[in-house]
């Protein structure tokens, strides 16, 4: 039997983007990180980056419907009340959190109706949709015809 997928409709991801504009955060930046696990002496350091989008919510059902809508990334909850400095009247959270390519789909979907973080997800789109191919890609195509 053949499963229907269900597309989100527009007032859903609009309703999103609103809450995400509102509670979400996105990271888009690159780090220089230090690596030891490699073959040869000492350390090396490489530039890698961080594409990550998260919300965090202490509303489980929205946070489960999020997840569901963008059908992607990680739910969990974060228990407040481990650390001895937390205040008893903390609520636990839940954090939906996606990264990388994952962050692209979902930064595509919700850009249209975005205000607060558009910027932010407009540098996600530019990180994997570039302008201009970089000038060391060969085009497959190009390749094949010389």
């Amino acid at each position: 039997m053949e499963q229907k997928i269900k597309i989100p409709s527009t007032n859903d991801i609009a309703y999103f983007a609103g809450l995400f504009d509102g509670e979400g955060c996105v990271q888009y930046k690159q780090y220089i990180e230090t690596k030891k696990k490699h073959t040869g002496r000492g350390t090396r350091t490489t530039k890698v980056w961080r594409v990550t989008m998260e919300m965090s919510m202490t509303d489980k059902p929205v946070m489960e419907w999020v997840h569901q809508l963008v059908k992607c990334g990680t739910l969990k909850l974060n228990i407040k009340n481990k650390s001895p400095s937390s205040k008893p009247h903390y609520k636990n959270q839940w954090r939906w959190r996606c990264t990388h390519r994952d962050a692209y789909g979902v930064a595509k979907l919700i850009w249209p109706f975005a205000q607060v973080k558009l910027h932010k997800l407009e540098q996600i789109i530019d990180h994997y949709e570039p302008e201009y191919p970089a000038p060391n890609v060969v085009s497959l195509e190009t390749y094949r015809n010389e």
